[in-house]
């Protein structure tokens, strides 16, 4: 066991330390790409549609882990700002895909260079090795967290 009841400290549990992490990031991801009036819940959805990772709503949604409501609301915000569209499927009406305007395209060819900055000024100190090391460790975490979730521990709740 790495945690036990009796010496438990919430600060100095893994899980704190990586939101913390992501936390900071966020906000300095935040405060770079506030010049192009870009907020976090804004950039995601963006590099996202530009990676070709969804096309419809829904599968945004899925993809940032918002509800439609959210993402919708989101999409809005963009659409004022002009950089991302809704265009009526040819083959189902009833379907509304998502594109990028050209500024759209360009402000999300941005965003790839403020990740890696900030990223790399987070990972200062450490070795190639160390870094490796260091995403193999947090991807056998998030394997055991996705295998618990598929776990059907629902009805045990």
């Amino acid at each position: 066991m790495f945690y036990t009841p009796e010496d438990y400290r919430p600060d100095e549990s893994a899980a704190y330390l990586m939101r913390r992490i992501l936390t900071l990031m966020a906000g300095e991801v935040d405060e770079a790409l506030e010049p192009q009036g870009l907020t976090h819940a804004q950039w995601v959805p963006l590099m996202k549609l530009h990676m070709g990772l969804a096309s419809t709503v829904a599968e945004l949604a899925r993809e940032c882990q918002l509800d439609g409501g959210a993402m919708t609301r989101t999409l809005d915000r963009l659409e004022a700002k002009g950089l991302v569209e809704r265009v009526r499927s040819c083959e189902d009406r009833r379907v509304v895909n998502l594109q990028l305007t050209p500024e759209g395209r360009e402000a999300a060819k941005q965003i790839p260079q403020v990740l890696c900055k900030v990223q790399n000024a987070f990972l200062e100190g450490l070795s190639v090795e160390e870094w490796l090391q260091l995403k193999s460790l947090l991807q056998r975490i998030l394997d055991n967290g996705t295998r618990l979730q598929g776990s059907g521990r629902e009805g045990n709740e």
